[in-house]
C-alpha cells in the first residue's frame, strides 16, 4: 500500500473527478488552509450544520435517531456549545477509486483549540459529500468556520484492488448529498 502524492491526487481530481470542486493550490491567506497539499487534500466545511442540543431531553440512539436532538443552521459559521457536538459536511464531493482507501484527520488549528473532528475512512468506490463530526471538548463555546479548511484526507492506494467495494455491497451512505444522519 502506498501513500499518494500531490501529483497523483491532482491527476485523479482533474481527469477522474475524484474531488469536486478541486483546489489545486493550498489557500492560506486569512483562512484555515484548504486545497492540495504534498500528500493529501485539505477539505472545507460547507455552511450546513446540525448542532446537538438537550432542549428536548432526547436520548441519542444510533438505531432510532431523532432529529429533535439537534438544531439546524445553514448560514455562516457555527458556534458549538461547551462540551457539545455538531455535524457538518464537506464543501467538496468525493469519488474514491476502487483501489484506494482514504483516511481523514482533523486540522491542527482546530485540534489546538480543543475541537476534534472525526470521520470514518472513505472506502473503495464510495462517493458523496463527507459528513464531518465536530466535538467541542472545551468548557467554552467554539467556532467552526464555514468555507474554510477543516480536515485533511490522506489517500492510500492498495497493491491489489479489493474483491468487494463499498459500491458492490451497496453501502448505506453511498452518494450522500448533505449531512447524513445515522442509518441502521
Amino acid at each position: 500500500m502506498s501513500l499518494m502524492s500531490d501529483k497523483w491526487i491532482r491527476e485523479q481530481a482533474l481527469k477522474h473527478k475524484m474531488i469536486e470542486p478541486f483546489e489545486e493550490n493550498q489557500k492560506r491567506e486569512g483562512v484555515i488552509s484548504y486545497g492540495l497539499s504534498s500528500y493529501g487534500y485539505d477539505a472545507r466545511v460547507a455552511e450546513d450544520f446540525r448542532i446537538f442540543t438537550n432542549v428536548k431531553a432526547t436520548t441519542i440512539d444510533p438505531k432510532n435517531f431523532s432529529e429533535q436532538t439537534f438544531v439546524s443552521q445553514t448560514e455562516g459559521d457555527c458556534i458549538i456549545p461547551p462540551n457539545s457536538f455538531a455535524l457538518a459536511r464537506t464543501f467538496e464531493y468525493f469519488r474514491i477509486p476502487r483501489d484506494v482507501l482514504v483516511l481523514c484527520l482533523g486540522k491542527s488549528t482546530y485540534a489546538r483549540c480543543g475541537i476534534i473532528v472525526n470521520v470514518t475512512p472513505l472506502e473503495p468506490e464510495w462517493e458523496g459529500y463527507v459528513t464531518l463530526e465536530f466535538s467541542n471538548t472545551t468548557p467554552l463555546p467554539a467556532r467552526v468556520y464555514a468555507n474554510e479548511g477543516a480536515v485533511q484526507f490522506i489517500f492510500l492506494r492498495a497493491d491489489d484492488p479489493c474483491a468487494v467495494s463499498y459500491l458492490d455491497r451497496k453501502g448505506k451512505y453511498m452518494k450522500q448529498q448533505g449531512i447524513t444522519l445515522p442509518k441502521l
